[in-house]
């Protein structure tokens, strides 16, 4: 189902991706690849990735697949591909976090689009989570850009606390998961620094998302059971393994909706 704007409305569980994250020559990701088979793009803003010319094709590939676009804004932090945690005021979050969806909104203006909703990246992603300062910071930011615009962010055990802000603050939130990632109990991610963090068997990525579709219970990485009510299903499309796992993803959601 989509809405007036070429996106898919949140009914079901959207597949997401991190897209546009190529640089000048330098290239990542396999996006032509993957574009058809998810529903939401976020695209780099250039602050960790991307460039103006990355961006408008970018742009217009999603555009070509009905695929929301979204801003994928992150810390000025391109040589750490904005994997670094920096010591940024308020004021300078609020600041990066419209410089960067403005830049994005104007190719998205120009080639007929809009950014539909807004998922910061990497460590200003973990931040966010972590510090409910700098939660209510990029809140209040999204807010003061366009109050309709969504905050993706990480689903946990216990979404109770970030829905209480969105809705203070009065921003719809899409609550992400991840079926290529281990889980603690508490329903934050497993550190890639510890074995088992990142699961890299195909057939257990499907039957995971499978899962978090149906809202069944995980097994925590302490075998605990842990339940995650989420929108939104990050998926990842930067190698042939990935791609083809994304694919099967898509098939086995749209084979449950039948």
């Amino acid at each position: 189902m989509h809405d007036n704007n070429g996106g898919r409305v949140v009914e079901r569980l959207l597949l997401n991706c991190d897209m546009g994250e190529s640089f000048g020559s330098w290239r990542m990701g396999l996006d032509a690849e993957v574009m058809p088979y998810i529903d939401c793009a976020n695209i780099a803003c250039g602050y960790h990735a991307g460039d103006p010319g990355i961006m408008r094709r970018t742009v217009a590939l999603a555009l070509e697949h009905g695929v929301a676009i979204g801003a994928h804004p992150a810390y000025p932090d391109l040589v750490g591909f904005g994997r670094r945690s920096m010591a940024c005021s308020p004021e300078e979050i609020r600041d990066l976090l419209h410089y960067q969806i403005g830049a994005l909104e104007g190719i998205c203006k120009v080639l007929g689009g809009r950014v539909a909703y807004i998922k910061p990246h990497g460590a200003l992603y973990n931040d966010m989570m972590a510090d409910p300062l700098k939660l209510r910071t990029v809140l209040e930011a999204v807010a003061a850009y366009g109050s309709d615009l969504p905050l993706m962010l990480m689903a946990t055990a216990d979404n109770r606390t970030a829905q209480a802000l969105g809705d203070e603050i009065g921003v719809p939130l899409w609550f992400e998961a991840f079926a290529d990632r281990a889980y603690t109990a508490s329903g934050h991610l497993v550190s890639r620094r510890l074995p088992g963090a990142v699961h890299h068997d195909p057939a257990r990525v499907v039957e995971l998302a499978e899962r978090l579709a149906r809202g069944d219970t995980l097994v925590a990485n302490d075998g605990s059971a842990l339940k995650l009510a989420a929108s939104t299903l990050c998926v990842h499309g930067d190698n042939d393994s990935s791609v083809a796992a994304v694919r099967q993803i898509r098939q086995a959601l749209d084979a449950m909706e039948r």
